[in-house]
C-alpha cells in the first residue's frame, strides 16, 4: 500500500469553515445520526472530544471507516474509550471510534494476537502503514458500551496531525437541528473586592424572561465597577431529547464585541482546564455548570477570541449600559440574551466574620507545606490556580482537607508517617477518600517507602487511613465445576473486591493464559471460546484475583469441552 504524507494544513490563525474538506468523511453508522453529546460539550473534568452517536440503545451495530487510510492505533482498556481505533487518512487527519464491542475479523484476529502474545486484556499497539489499510467504507468494528461509556454509542472523533481533536461537523457530518440553543440561568460576577452588582460582591444570579421571539431579557441590575458574566445554556437537536453543548458564544458591551468562546477545536492538554472555565464550586454544589464568560489568570484555554480586558466590563456611576451574549449552534441558530445595566455606587453591607486564623493559606504560583500529627499534605507550584484559605484539620488518622469546591490544576500529596503502626499491618493499609452521604472509602493510588504512605489527588476533601484485609471474590456465573460447556460460547466470571478494589487478574486453562475480558461496570470477566486457544476436553480452570493493597482469591474449577 501507498504511504501516505502527512500535509501539514493547519497555521496559527482561526480557520473559515470551506477549509475543512466537505466530502470526504462519511457517517460512520448506516442509521440516521443522532446525538446525545456533541463536539466540545462540557463534562465533569474535560471537555468532550467528538460526537457521541446514539446506536438505538444496542450494541453490535456495524461501524465503518470514515475514509480510505490505515490503523495507526488500536487501543483496549478497561477505563476511557474500551476499545478504541484509530484510522490516520492520506490527507493527515485521524478518525477515531470509541467505545466498541470488538473490532472486524480481520482487525479483531490482529489485536487478539497482541494480547494473547503480551498475556493482557489492555493493549495499546501502533502498526505501521503497511500493515493495516481500510479502505472507505469498509466494516472496521461493531458498536458496543466498553470503557467508560454510560450507554450503548459510538464516540467519534476527527484530529488533526497534531492529535488535537476537531468538531467532525466542520466536515459535512450532518446532523438534523433546527432549534435554536436555550439559555437556563446567566449570571454576575465582580472582579474584585471593589465590584459590586446588585449591592453585593459575590456571584449574582439575575432574573431571566423569556420573550416570544426565542430571546431573553434580564431585569435591570446596578453595579459598579469590574465585573463579568456567567450562563448555563445547552442546544437541542431535532431527534433526540438531550440537552448537548453549544457551538460558539460572543458577548458584546455596549456594540462593542468582549469575548468569544469558539468551540472549534482544542488539544488534550488543555482540556482538563474545564475546571477554570466553568464555575467549579457551583457545579460541585448545584450540579449545574456556568461557563464564566471572562477570563481569570491561569486560564490557559485557546477556546477563548478577541477578549478585551479578558471579557470584563467596567461600569461607572449615573451610567446606562447593555451587555448582550449571543449563542449559537453548529448550524448557525442563534439566541440573545439583553442584560441592561445601571452604574451606581453603593456602600456594601459588612459582610460576616471569617475566622481566617482557623484555615491554612496555600498559595498558588509556589510551593507550600501544610502538617499536623503524623500527616503532611505538599501543594507544589502551579497546584492552584489561585492562592486559597482551606480548611486543613487532622483527627487520628482523619485529614479534612477542605470540601470540594475549588479547581485544582494538578496532584496535591498526602503523606502519612505510620511509625505507630505495627510492621505486620502496613502492607494492608492505603490512603482512602471518604465520599457520600455514608462517607464510604474510596481507594486512592498508593505508595509505601518504609514507613510512609503517600498519594496524590486532584480533588479537595476528607481522607483517612483505611485497612483491607480481605481478599476479592470470584464465583462463576454460568457454569459449574466439572460441567460440560461444549455448547456454550463464553465462559463467565464475577470478581469483586469490596474495600481497595480489583488491581489485576490472571487466567489460566491447563497452565495456559487465556484471555478474559473485564468489564468494571458489571465485574465480569468472559472468555470467548471462539479464540480457539482451548483445544482439550478436559480443561482445568484457574483464576488468580488480587486486589490494590496485595490480597488474592485463587478460584479452580474442571469444565470439559468436546
Amino acid at each position: 500500500m501507498k504511504k501516505f504524507m502527512l500535509f501539514l494544513f493547519f497555521g496559527c490563525s482561526g480557520f473559515a469553515q470551506s477549509e475543512y474538506p466537505q466530502d470526504y468523511f462519511k457517517n460512520p453508522l448506516d442509521i440516521t445520526l443522532v446525538l446525545s453529546g456533541t463536539f466540545g460539550e462540557l463534562r465533569s473534568s474535560h471537555f468532550h472530544a467528538g460526537l457521541d452517536i446514539k446506536t438505538q440503545q444496542r450494541e453490535g451495530l456495524k461501524v465503518y471507516s470514515a475514509a480510505e487510510g490505515y490503523v495507526s492505533r488500536i487501543k483496549i482498556s478497561h477505563f476511557g474509550y474500551g476499545k478504541a481505533l484509530y484510522i490516520t487518512h492520506p490527507n493527515g487527519y485521524t478518525t477515531v471510534y470509541g467505545h466498541l464491542q470488538r473490532l472486524s475479523d480481520r482487525l479483531e484476529a490482529y489485536i487478539k494476537e497482541c494480547q494473547y502474545d503480551k498475556e493482557s486484556f489492555e493493549v495499546e499497539v501502533f502498526p505501521n502503514s503497511e500493515e493495516l489499510p481500510v479502505k472507505s467504507n469498509e466494516i472496521i468494528a461493531f458498536s458496543g458500551n466498553t470503557g467508560g461509556s454510560g450507554g450503548p454509542h459510538l464516540h467519534f472523533e476527527i484530529r488533526d496531525n497534531q492529535e488535537r481533536p476537531i468538531n467532525p461537523m466542520l466536515f459535512g457530518i450532518d446532523i438534523k437541528d433546527s432549534r435554536a440553543p436555550f439559555v437556563s440561568a446567566v449570571y454576575a460576577y465582580p472582579k474584585d473586592d471593589a465590584a459590586l452588582i446588585n449591592g453585593k460582591n459575590e456571584r449574582v444570579p439575575l432574573r431571566l424572561i423569556p420573550q416570544t421571539n426565542g430571546s431573553y431579557e434580564v431585569e435591570k441590575i446596578t453595579a459598579s465597577g469590574n465585573i463579568g458574566f456567567g450562563i448555563t445554556s445547552y442546544d437541542k437537536q431535532d431527534l433526540a431529547p438531550n440537552n448537548n453543548g453549544v457551538s460558539n458564544i460572543q458577548t458584546f458591551f455596549n456594540g462593542n464585541k468582549s469575548l468569544e468562546v469558539d468551540f472549534k477545536r482544542f488539544s488534550f492538554d488543555e482540556s482538563k482546564h474545564i475546571k477554570r472555565y466553568i464555575d467549579y464550586g457551583y457545579f460541585k454544589s448545584k450540579r449545574s455548570r456556568i461557563q464564566k464568560l471572562f477570563i481569570e489568570k491561569n486560564n490557559p484555554l485557546t477556546l477563548f477570541k478577541d477578549a478585551y480586558d479578558n471579557g470584563y466590563i467596567h461600569i461607572e456611576d449615573s451610567t446606562a449600559s447593555v451587555f448582550k451574549i449571543r449563542i449559537r449552534d453548529y448550524k448557525g441558530k442563534e439566541t440573545w440574551v439583553n442584560i441592561p445595566i445601571a452604574g451606581k455606587n453603593e456602600t456594601l453591607e459588612s459582610l460576616p466574620y471569617d475566622a481566617m486564623q482557623e484555615k491554612s493559606l496555600v498559595y498558588s504560583n509556589r510551593s507550600t507545606t501544610l502538617k499536623s500529627n503524623n500527616i503532611t499534605v505538599n501543594f507544589f507550584e502551579n497546584t492552584l490556580y489561585d492562592d486559597a484559605l482551606i480548611d486543613f484539620r487532622v483527627s487520628s488518622d482523619t485529614l479534612h482537607l477542605h470540601e470540594d469546591s475549588i479547581p485544582l490544576q494538578k496532584n496535591f500529596y498526602i503523606n502519612y508517617d505510620l511509625s505507630h503502626y505495627k510492621d505486620e499491618h502496613l502492607d494492608k493499609l492505603f490512603i482512602a477518600r471518604l465520599y457520600g452521604y455514608y462517607k464510604k472509602p474510596s481507594y486512592v493510588y498508593t505508595k509505601r517507602k518504609g514507613k510512609v504512605l503517600s498519594a496524590g489527588s486532584k480533588i479537595f476533601g476528607t481522607y483517612t487511613l483505611a485497612m483491607d484485609t480481605v481478599a476479592p471474590s470470584i464465583k462463576p456465573l454460568n457454569f459449574q465445576d466439572k460441567k460440560w460447556l461444549s455448547k456454550y460460547r463464553y465462559l463467565k466470571v464475577k470478581i469483586e473486591d469490596e474495600l481497595s478494589g480489583i488491581s489485576k487478574y490472571r487466567a489460566t486453562v491447563n497452565g495456559k493464559w487465556i484471555l478474559m475480558e473485564y468489564d468494571y461496570k458489571t465485574n465480569t470477566l468472559v472468555h470467548d471460546f471462539n479464540d480457539n486457544v482451548i483445544k482439550d476436553t478436559k480443561n482445568e480452570l484457574k483464576i488468580i484475583v488480587t486486589d490494590n493493597v496485595g490480597n488474592s482469591s485463587t478460584f479452580e474449577a474442571i469444565f470439559f469441552r468436546k
